[in-house]
């Protein structure tokens, strides 16, 4: 967990450190959130500050200048060419900070600056590696990384701006924005290999990334033509942003898909390790629209949790809703997973249910990352698991205190007849109320699964979207959505959702 921050210490403005020994724009590089950010730097005396504008009133952070101070030149790579870190005390202790400027002049200059504050007028004194030092790797040799504390998620890659577009229908949370530019078709698809001469053919390899198109093309609302289908558009963007084989080096990428069952609505999921998912996921955000102070929000819980793996997440419709955020599949206290959520009666209240129950472990939690409030957070419990019945009981009077409208009684006589694994609890809070609550009935039997469908009537579509998955639905969940939260692109009230699991093969 990251220390604290004594905010008085940031009291400070651009135009209080005027004159300044320096300052300018440049993309210092986060702790364990491997994430750029865009800041206005300023040196003055014996430290270096940094804030979000050359304008602010109030800084980011700083970095102290003092004789045990560090400063050396960094290899570049394809993304920061000119780059230089320095290992010294900041707002929340000592770390290394990589900064990457836009030239080798930008470069000189500012390690030129640095040396003369810290070495008091005498430059060729300074321990600072100047650009081109024999023996210094090349560019494009990858950065070391640094582990060291948890510090704010960065903006858009050096080089790159937000440009946060018209946002498309409306939708329950607010909507992620239409891309400016029509993003290509994701090629993180591994061609199966040829088999050896002699050898009997083997059968060809379906991975992840492959299920994601046979997914997407089994819905009929993503085969409208691209030129005209947002949607799709969205769909495309989110799968750009998620890490190739190649980058993944090794470690593994989970994905999760869920639909209801006429396929009118479906949510996309993907997690991964933190250091390799981190800046592509902020990328997509601000190039959805997403706001600042969320990409801060992104970074307190992150600070607050840790959490190994991190996730994107989209929603969509087939009328034309669109919607996106974070989650972080991790195994905490309740307690803990409200600092994602703004504070308000609905988080009260579940809190006060869960103490109650004694329902003691959330399992994943998530945020919308929407243009505009209120914001929604989701929280999935698991809960106890003595026998079926009393979970079942525990998930129905979760229904009741929050105010939802029971479930159906042909549906519940159902699922009573047909126990499953086990149940947890997914629940959607707003400072406007409670948005969504949904019973996860955990390794449906095939049985649950085919009465459910049957009785929406939906049954040659479920079919065709699990032959697409490769297998059946790994959670069947009974889930309403408050009225006023569909706002025309959501179906409102009960529905049956489908969740796939798509693992490695």
């Amino acid at each position: 967990m990251a220390d604290k921050v004594n905010k008085a210490d940031l009291q400070k403005s651009v135009a209080s450190l005027s004159p300044a020994d320096k300052e300018g724009w440049c993309n210092k590089q986060g702790g364990s959130w491997k994430s750029w950010k865009r800041r206005w730097i300023v040196l003055k005396d014996k430290r270096l500050w940094y804030f979000a504008s050359k304008t602010s009133t109030v800084a980011k952070g700083y970095i102290v200048l003092d004789p045990s101070a560090i400063v050396k030149s960094e290899p570049g790579n394809k993304q920061h060419k000119f780059m230089f870190s320095i290992h010294s005390r900041g707002i929340k202790g000592e770390r290394t900070f990589p900064i990457a400027v836009e030239s080798s002049q930008d470069l000189a200059d500012w390690q030129a600056a640095i040396k003369k504050a810290l070495m008091g007028g005498e430059p060729e004194k300074a321990p600072i590696a100047g650009a081109g030092v024999a023996g210094a790797p090349a560019a494009g040799t990858p950065t070391p990384t640094d582990a060291v504390a948890v510090t704010p998620v960065g903006g858009p890659a050096p080089g790159t701006t937000p440009t946060p577009t018209p946002t498309p229908t409306p939708t329950p949370t607010p909507t992620a924005s239409q891309p400016a530019v029509a993003p290509t078709q994701p090629t993180n698809a591994v061609v199966p290999t040829t088999p050896a001469s002699g050898a009997a053919p083997a059968a060809p390899r379906v991975n992840k990334y492959t299920r994601l198109d046979a997914l997407k093309n089994a819905v009929q609302f993503l085969q409208e033509p691209e030129k005209d289908n947002k949607v799709l558009e969205f769909w495309q963007m989110w799968t750009e942003s998620i890490p190739s084989r190649e980058e993944l080096e090794g470690q593994t990428i989970d994905f999760h898909v869920s639909a209801s069952t006429d396929l009118e609505k479906l949510s996309w999921r993907t997690s991964g390790p933190q250091s390799v998912v981190i800046q592509k996921m902020v990328d997509f955000f601000w190039n959805v629209g997403a706001p600042e102070p969320e990409i801060d929000k992104l970074n307190e819980v992150g600070a607050a949790i840790n959490p190994v793996k991190i996730g994107s997440w989209i929603d969509m419709s087939a009328k034309n809703g669109m919607d996106g955020g974070w989650y972080f599949p991790v195994d905490i206290a309740p307690k803990l997973s409200i600092e994602a959520a703004d504070a308000g009666e609905p988080t009260k209240k579940l809190l006060e249910w869960c103490d109650a129950h004694n329902v003691t472990q959330c399992f994943t939690v998530g945020r919308d990352m929407g243009a505009a409030p209120p914001r929604q957070t989701e929280i999935r419990l698991k809960l106890p698991t003595a026998d079926f019945a009393s979970s079942i009981g525990l998930a129905l009077d979760s229904f009741t205190t929050f105010g939802f409208a029971p479930i159906p009684d042909n549906v519940l006589s159902t699922v009573k007849a047909n126990p499953c694994d086990s149940i947890n609890l997914s629940v959607i809070t707003s400072t406007d109320g409670f948005v969504r609550l949904g019973i996860m009935l955990q390794k449906p039997s095939a049985e649950l699964v085919r009465l459910l469908v049957e009785a929406t009537g939906n049954k040659d579509k479920v079919a065709k979207l699990t032959t697409a998955a490769g297998m059946p639905p790994c959670v069947v969940e009974l889930q309403h959505l408050r009225a006023g939260f569909g706002y025309g692109v959501y179906k409102e009230g009960f529905d049956v959702v489908l969740h796939w699991e798509i693992n490695p093969d």
